[in-house]
């Protein structure tokens, strides 16, 4: 059975809401931090938001009072709530530890993403 890292994703219109789950393959009880992830094709790969192991958060100016991301220890998820979705919400959906991955690869380090699309 292949290990499915992102779920949560799909077509919602502008305004809607989804919750994406980050499960990682291994234990993140010792990862300083893990982050959500966003890209489309042709552009580069952006952190939206990232929580540390203190459990601060830190998010991207254009998601700020719109996302959530919370990390649950016991489930060993990640998980980003987004509410009042725009268009330019639009992408794949990654998750990774982001003190590890560098540039490109934070958008597929542990798994192939899952994609959001929000029409109007």
């Amino acid at each position: 059975e292949v290990h499915r890292v992102e779920d949560g994703g799909g077509s919602v219109q502008a305004g809607g809401s989804l919750l994406l789950t980050c499960r990682p393959p291994d234990s993140t009880t010792n990862t300083p931090a893990v982050g959500w992830y966003r890209q489309n094709p042709g552009t580069r790969c952006e952190l939206v938001a990232e929580v540390q192991s203190d459990g601060s958060t830190h998010y991207m100016d254009s998601v700020k009072g719109r996302f959530i991301i919370s990390q649950e220890t016991t489930r060993n998820a990640i998980t980003l709530r987004m509410d009042n979705l725009r268009l330019d919400d639009t992408a794949r959906y990654s998750c990774a530890p982001s003190r590890r991955c560098y540039g490109g690869s934070c958008c597929n380090y542990w798994g192939l993403g899952t994609q959001v699309t929000v029409s109007s």
